[in-house]
């Protein structure tokens, strides 16, 4: 996808966040992530937006802690949420193209990578907001959920922190049924990080498959994990160790 397109995402799932939290009011307990109000998670978020803010305005190149957000509720702190939404929307549409500054994940650019993890963040995090209120979550677009679900597999779980390990070396398979040939990951497991190749050469032990948005709310276990076939042990380790 391309960062126009992220940003278009971004924009639109902050807004829909607000008023899911607006609807729900920050006393509501988020469904998705236990132990979480509505409150909580308008901080979270809104913290988030403007760490990330920060690094593309500023010119960052080097880790900077979260700041903690300010003692706002009700109306306030969505107004609060708001502000910190439009603003990184803002940032980000203005930054030039080869803006340096820091970022962890493999990305074309700097600006690529914030545009995508931010337009992620706010669409899990909006999905969040909505659980609040019961029923199913506002959908989500297939090319979208396919792009979030390369940066969770080969860019999260690439790293150093994924607890998703096996004493032995497996295989385990996603497949998106709906998102074209190449929306499919083969995941290598052993004692160290995960290994994520796209394509679906070779043998798996499990496969797990299912329509795109489906397996993008799976894989951020937000949503129950669709079809397995095969070793369903392996289907449970991620759902068990694979929390970011």
């Amino acid at each position: 996808m391309e960062i126009s397109e992220h940003l278009q995402v971004l924009d639109a799932e902050g807004k829909l966040l607000a008023r899911a939290a607006e609807a729900a009011g920050t006393d509501a307990k988020v469904a998705t992530c236990p132990g979480w109000t509505v409150r909580d998670l308008l901080r979270h978020t809104g913290a988030v937006h403007r760490w990330a803010a920060a690094f593309v305005a500023d010119g960052h190149t080097s880790p900077r802690p979260i700041g903690d957000p300010p003692d706002l509720d009700g109306a306030a702190l969505l107004d609060w949420y708001r502000q910190a939404h439009a603003d990184l929307v803002a940032t980000l549409r203005a930054a030039a193209p080869d803006i340096q500054c820091w970022a962890f994940l493999p990305a074309p650019s700097p600006l690529a990578f914030w545009a995508r993890r931010q337009a992620n963040e706010t669409t899990i995090h909006r999905v969040d907001a909505e659980s609040a209120l019961g029923g199913a979550p506002s959908p989500i677009g297939t090319e979208f959920a396919a792009d979030g679900i390369d940066e969770l597999l080969r860019g999260f779980h690439a790293r150093s922190r994924s607890r998703v390990r096996t004493p032995e070396p497996r295989v385990l398979r996603m497949r998106a049924t709906d998102a074209g040939a190449d929306a499919v990951w083969t995941v290598r497991l052993s004692q160290e990080p995960p290994v994520t190749e796209r394509g679906d050469d070779g043998r798996a032990d499990c496969e797990v498959s299912g329509p795109a948005e489906h397996l993008y709310l799976a894989l951020w276990n937000r949503a129950p994990i669709p079809h397995v076939s095969g070793d369903t042990t392996l289907s449970a380790l991620w759902s068990e160790t694979s929390g970011v």
